[in-house]
């Protein structure tokens, strides 16, 4: 008996040692491509010169300098406000870092990887910039459903998304009562 308990430590170690690997892997994946996707609209497209480009009926590239986080909220106006704003975004990131390196599930490991890679593209471009650069502007005629985004803004909703359809529509069966 005690074989088959040490048998499951050891897959368990596995799938959370392989679930590690990807969830870094995709987090850097998505930090890349974010910073990747700033550097384009900034320096090749100079888009902070441009203002806005037009690439389809209802998709532009238009600069915006984000001072604060979703929709606008805890907006920093001063320099104590941006890096106290780090510090919390920072803070977040420490704890689904952590999540993610304790994390059994495969499928929450990946939306926890799309969260934390978003999350370390913003942190960057705040303290290096003090705002965050958006860009992508998906809108339908004069509708725009959504605020200017970029690519950690993305992967942070895809996550969050994951995390909450899984939550809300998987159950874990209940364990059979033991008889005494």
């Amino acid at each position: 008996m005690a074989e088959r308990s040490e048998t499951t430590y050891v897959a368990m170690d596995e799938r959370i040692r392989s679930n590690r690997l990807i969830g870094v892997a995709i987090a850097m994946s998505i930090f890349v491509a974010d910073q990747a996707s700033k550097w384009v609209v900034t320096y090749i497209l100079q888009l902070k010169q441009r203002r806005e480009i037009e690439l389809t009926p209802f998709f532009n590239l238009n600069w915006t300098e984000n001072r604060g986080v979703s929709m606008g909220f805890l907006t920093a106006g001063s320099e104590t406000e941006r890096w106290l704003l780090v510090a919390l975004t920072a803070a977040i990131s420490i704890f689904v870092a952590v999540w993610l390196w304790r994390e059994k599930r495969r499928d929450d490991a990946i939306a926890l990887s799309f969260v934390l890679g978003g999350a370390l593209g913003n942190i960057l471009d705040r303290v290096r910039l003090g705002y965050v650069v958006d860009f992508a502007d998906l809108h339908f005629g004069d509708i725009h459903p959504f605020l200017v985004f970029n690519v950690a803004d993305a992967a942070i909703t895809i996550g969050v998304l994951l995390l909450l359809v899984r939550a809300l529509l998987t159950r874990q069966p209940k364990a059979p009562r033991e008889e005494v």
